[in-house]
């Protein structure tokens, strides 16, 4: 038998993105931000109100950065999402972070989290389905740690999810199957 249950941001796992740009003054301003996704191979759709300091950044330097959060910066990611850069001026620093500069744009990187796509603002869009930032991936860097024979070990990343029914943030788990592989064993 099935429950019906509130409506609710419901699809599980949300990924736990953390997004970057530069203020005005050069400083870093980093959010939390679980609506999030790939609208394409190289695109990324970033569900945020313009009344973000993040999405005011973006807009005026032209660029961002998207990284990964890991199990071991939990609290710092959390914080992330709780501190508003329209209040806190240093989140970065109040949370003990580094930053370095972005190869390919004018934003960001977070040193500590594991995984990083840099990005060119495309647009902001805005209708009756939503708002987001549009941006077009033009470099993905990964720290040595996560790389296992030349790419990218999710194990290793210990990337978090965020869990919209109970706002709790699990731990993405292990491997459990091909993907484009497994489904073929039922074409016969």
């Amino acid at each position: 038998m099935r429950k019906k249950l509130e409506i609710t941001e419901g699809i599980y796992p949300m990924p736990v993105l953390m997004v970057a740009a530069y203020n005005d003054d050069g400083t870093v301003n980093v959010m939390n931000a679980a609506w999030g996704t790939m609208q394409a191979r190289d695109h990324v759709a970033l569900q945020l109100g313009r009344n973000h300091k993040t999405v005011k950044n973006i807009e005026k330097r032209g660029a961002f950065t998207v990284s990964i959060a890991d199990a071991a910066h939990v609290v710092e990611a959390d914080f992330f999402g709780v501190a508003s850069g329209n209040q806190v001026a240093d989140k970065l620093g109040m949370a003990g972070m580094t930053s370095g500069k972005a190869e390919t744009v004018d934003a960001p990187v977070i040193n500590e989290f594991p995984l990083c796509l840099e990005c060119r603002f495309v647009e902001y869009q805005e209708n009756e389905y939503g708002v987001g930032v549009i941006g077009k991936v033009l470099n993905v860097t990964a720290d040595e740690k996560v790389m296992r024979d030349g790419r990218v070990d999710m194990l290793l990343v210990n990337a978090i999810a965020f869990d919209p029914y109970t706002h709790g943030y699990y731990k993405v788990g292990e491997r459990v199957g091909e993907a484009f592989k497994d489904g073929l064993k039922l074409k016969k």
